[in-house]
């Protein structure tokens, strides 16, 4: 059974997200092995500057880094990566795991976004949409996109 995992930069506090991702991690028990890291986002000071806004991503970063398996397939959540088409995505899935990963990693950055360190080590990087979220919220688009390519793959009905 392929593994995902999900490493992400902040804390969930409202209950709505918390229900979603409930939901959608108790539907993916059917298709995959889920795991989410929910890694602690650094406090943002009332001045900010290019220094501490590196400083803050060095540090989150550095730990999204700490969190990644050597053996697994990478994909960055970022505003320069490919859109796919909820389709297109359930094949990307679909053929890594034709290709022999086993464990694929999303990672989902804190307020200020990823450091080249963690883009670098990604394997792809993709784009919800060139609009902006908050991070809290895209942590269940993700999910439901992967429940969604999980249920499109197996000829399920869920995506019409």
């Amino acid at each position: 059974m392929i593994h995902i995992n999900i490493i992400c930069v902040g804390k969930l506090k409202e209950k709505y997200l918390k229900d979603a991702i409930n939901e959608y991690s108790k539907r993916l028990k059917k298709y995959c092995k889920l795991n989410i890291v929910e890694l602690s986002d650094e406090s943002l000071p009332s001045k900010i500057n290019d220094s501490v806004v590196d400083d803050i991503k060095d540090k989150e970063c550095k730990r999204i880094l700490e969190n990644i398996k050597n053996n697994s397939y990478v994909i960055a959540l970022d505003l320069k990566g490919i859109q796919y088409s909820s389709e297109e995505f359930s094949e990307k899935i679909e053929n890594l795991q034709i290709k022999g990963f086993s464990d694929i990693t999303f990672i989902i950055g804190g307020t200020l976004g990823l450091k080249k360190d963690v883009l670098e080590r990604a394997n792809e990087l993709i784009c919800f949409s060139k609009m902006t979220f908050p991070h809290q919220l895209i942590r269940v688009f993700l999910l439901e996109q992967v429940f969604r390519a999980f249920k499109i793959s197996c000829n399920e009905i869920y995506h019409w």
